[in-house]
């Protein structure tokens, strides 16, 4: 293992511990072969220099020395980095609640916007659009950084918004490697006040950044999170064309969650709109990799992640996956406040009828992301004991090989198993030009984790007679 002052991006590349963040894209972005967002090589190349690096080419880099030094101190999977607990320790040191799943807290809330159109245009409730837009209307902010369809080469990327109208077309998840290379630059060199919208481990990277970069520390005012459970490839897409039987080099947009308010909320379908002005669409729970917890084209990194609901954000919001509301299609948020200020802003909007919020406690919030917690808490803890990296992550979770019934185990070995396979497999597809390679393998792997998370099929209830153990 390098030593943690001479830690660069390559060595967390290697390690499988890169979540393609771009905090540290001195030059750039570049696609792996996986369909993931990496450091290119101009940037790899930026932290081996010898000497200075010019300023006409990085205004803010820094002697190799210096740059390896900052970036131990800024990537969210650096083990030296400070942890989500530090981090909102300083940035929320008066917050009344603390959680051991939440982390520090103003209030939690569970309801959607009242205001149109935001819930209408959202995935789910429409919370973080309105939040974005509120703190946009009330002069807060100049700008919001989240993430809009786009064309060419990435079928989403980060951009800046100025309007109203240019956050609603940010709307909806997005379940794509995107990088805040570009809007990271654009906010150091454009002055005014921004807010970032993104996962835990983008959030933890910028509120790492703020503390090394004096200049983003005063331009980016607020964060608003978004909970995750896992991060996927581009290749996800390559899937959802195989299986809806049209060309990938035709798909021109694709919608991960299409809505529907006459169906539950959980019943997710992915929609491909294609070059032709055509659109195929079919139902998650009818596709091979359909089944979000079985780990299809995770990044390998979200196996050492312990943050499931942004902890560093100002406000962090999610999917209320509990009944009545995953049942209710026009979507439903719960939301953790942090900051004071963003707590009064919904307090008096929940008063004059935009927001339609109910106060919840912590268990509730956690209940709603119950599969995420025990994967990123219990999991963890777990796969810390069996996986050897070239960096070893220090996480707030301690590793634990006892305590795990055997088949809890082999449901974490399973996923692991598929975020490392479905990456391979589907490249392998593609170069021969053979999507069954993929779509087949995919089916048995999902047969196979679906018994053991599930207990179905006849393997399903062989394995329930053996272990009588609930997962």
């Amino acid at each position: 293992m390098p030593s943690p002052d001479a830690l660069t991006p390559a060595d967390i590349a290697a390690s499988g511990l890169c979540i393609g963040c771009g905090g540290c894209a001195t030059k750039g972005m570049a696609w792996d072969r996986y369909g993931q967002r990496k450091p290119s090589d101009a940037t790899l190349a930026d932290y081996r220099h010898d000497g200075p690096v010019p300023e006409t080419d990085a205004p803010h880099a820094l002697p190799s020395d210096q740059a390896a030094t900052t970036f131990a101190a800024t990537c969210p999977f650096s083990p030296t980095a400070r942890n989500e607990d530090q981090l909102a320790l300083a940035r929320f040191p008066h917050a009344p609640h603390h959680d051991a799943r939440l982390g520090r807290y103003e209030a939690n809330y569970v309801g959607h916007a009242e205001q149109a159109p935001f819930r209408e245009r959202g995935s789910s409730g429409g919370m973080v659009s309105w939040v974005a837009a509120d703190l946009l209307a009330s002069g807060k902010i100049d700008g919001v950084a989240h993430v809009i369809p786009a064309t060419g080469d990435r079928l989403f990327h980060y951009r800046i918004s100025r309007t109203e109208g240019e956050i609603l077309e940010g709307a909806r998840s997005r379940y794509y490697p995107v990088d805040l290379a570009e809007v990271l630059a654009e906010i150091r060199a454009t002055p005014g006040r921004y807010a970032i919208v993104g996962i835990p481990c983008f959030i933890k990277a910028v509120s790492l950044l703020r503390e090394q970069d004096p200049v983003l520390r005063e331009r980016i005012t607020h964060l608003l999170g978004l909970f995750c459970g896992h991060m996927k490839s581009a290749q996800f897409v390559d899937s959802f064309a195989w299986q809806l039987d049209v060309p990938r080099q035709d798909v021109r947009a694709v919608e991960y969650r299409r809505k529907d308010p006459d169906r539950p909320a959980n019943w997710y379908t992915a929609h491909l709109t294609l070059s032709d002005g055509t659109a195929r669409w079919q139902d998650w729970f009818h596709l091979a990799d359909g089944d979000w917890g079985a780990g299809f084209f995770q990044n390998s990194a979200c196996d050492a992640c312990d943050d499931v609901v942004a902890e560093c954000a100002d406000v962090s919001f999610g999917d209320a996956w509990v009944e009545p509301y995953s049942s209710d299609g026009r979507g439903t948020n719960v939301v953790v406040v942090r900051s004071p200020e963003i707590a009064a802003s919904i307090a008096a909007a929940i008063d004059n009828g935009r927001l339609d919020l109910k106060a919840v406690d912590a268990d509730f919030i956690a209940n709603t992301q119950a599969a995420g917690f025990r994967q990123r808490r219990d999991g963890l803890a777990y796969r810390l004991t069996w996986q050897k990296r070239r960096v070893t992550p220090v996480k707030r979770v301690a590793p634990r090989a006892t305590g795990h019934p055997p088949r809890r185990r082999a449901i974490y070995r399973t996923r692991a198993a598929i975020a490392w396979w479905s990456h391979r497999m589907a490249w392998a597809a593609n170069r021969l030009r053979w999507p069954a390679l993929y779509t087949r393998w995919a089916r048995a792997s999902l047969y196979i984790y679906q018994a053991l998370a599930y207990k179905r099929g006849r393997l399903g209830r062989w394995l329930a007679r053996l272990d009588g153990v609930e997962g």
